[in-house]
């Protein structure tokens, strides 16, 4: 066994080098767009008078269903990293 050579190239990088592998990155990728559409959903429009109330930002949309999405997009990025 101490005779055997072990025939490694440094030239050669295969998937089995990386933690993550290519689906893993696709997966990282998704995640991020779920989390940002999250945010983006949450954001509140501009008005050009600030003095206006406006009762969308307390709408289920930026209260509820916006923070979900984030989430929901965390718990996909664990996923993605701990897929094997």
């Amino acid at each position: 066994m101490a005779n055997q050579k072990k025939n490694v190239k440094t030239d050669e990088v295969t998937d089995k080098d990386f933690a993550l592998t290519k689906k893993n990155f696709v997966l990282l990728a998704i995640g991020a767009a779920i989390i940002m559409l999250g945010f983006i959903l949450m954001a509140e429009a501009p008005t050009a008078d600030d003095s206006v109330f406006k009762e969308e930002i307390y709408g289920f949309r930026c209260i509820t269903l916006a923070p979900m999405i984030v989430l929901a997009g965390f718990v996909f990025e664990i996923y993605a990293i701990m897929r094997k």
